[in-house]
């Protein structure tokens, strides 16, 4: 049977004994292919989007995992240690621990990062019959490398030099307190650049993005659509769509792309 929303989620620890994390999972039990949610920066997986694919997954009798990184929702740990590395690693933990059989990741903003980051990953891999593979992406507002194209270029210098000198500066947010830009969130997400080549994702994707989006412009999604060597990658842009596209005509896109893929 498949657990209330309410219900407490089921608990990972990723990483090693010194930098171990409690990874918050919620996983449903269903048909294949599954799907694998992978949220954005300072969102969780109570978020619209994350529950309205929980919502599609059971109307679907779907499998579906979704999770929160540290420092973020149910999860343990501190968010101002967050890292992408660190991130892409509790990633990979849970897709592995969680999912079996062909699988569509829909990542929103930094998840779909994550879901690059993830498919190469599993494109790298040499064991001969994984326990889940790829059966596609769906990416929302996909932001690969925003650590540095979308905030470390686009910072005022002096906001470059309080991070530099003092190691944090503490972001202005709409949507509540002020939040930490570490030096190491910068300089780790170095280590994790996509855009500048290819990336072999081995999959079909499917790209929402905004054109009103204030947070990652359109052209990003537009540059990323060039990294993609496969044919079949089909960029969707929303004319009054925002970042987060979660209104319902938003949210009945996302989930068509889903069972596009799933039902492929």
């Amino acid at each position: 049977m498949n657990p209330p929303a309410d219900e407490q989620p089921a608990f990972l620890d990723v990483g090693a004994a010194d930098r171990q994390r409690r990874i918050a999972v919620r996983a449903r039990t269903g048909a294949s292919p599954g799907l694998f949610w992978l949220g954005g920066f300072k969102s969780d997986m109570r978020g619209t989007k994350a529950e309205a694919l929980d919502a599609f997954a059971a109307e679907k009798r779907r499998a579906c995992v979704r999770f929160d990184y540290s420092g973020h929702g149910e999860s343990g740990g501190d968010f101002a240690e967050g890292t992408i590395g660190r991130w892409h690693e509790e990633s990979l933990a849970v897709f592995d621990a969680f999912c079996e059989g062909p699988q569509v990741v829909i990542g929103s903003s930094m998840g779909g990062w994550m879901a690059l980051l993830l498919a190469r990953a599993l494109t790298r891999r040499k064991a001969a019959a994984p326990r889940a593979t790829l059966a596609g992406l769906v990416l929302i507002a996909p932001a690969p490398d925003f650590t540095e194209d979308l905030m470390w270029k686009n910072f005022a210098q002096d906001v470059r030099n309080e991070i530099e000198t003092k190691g944090v500066w503490y972001r202005p947010s709409e949507y509540g307190d002020p939040y930490p830009i570490t030096r190491e969130l910068i300089e780790e997400g170095r280590n994790h650049l996509l855009l500048g080549g290819a990336i072999d994702v081995g999959c079909p994707v499917r790209i929402l993005q905004g054109a009103q989006d204030p947070d990652v412009p359109w052209q990003h999604a537009f540059a990323l659509t060039h990294c993609l060597p496969s044919d079949d990658v089909v960029l969707t842009l929303v004319r009054d769509g925002d970042h987060r596209l979660s209104r319902p005509q938003d949210i009945a896109r996302i989930m068509a792309a889903v069972s596009e893929l799933a039902d492929a």
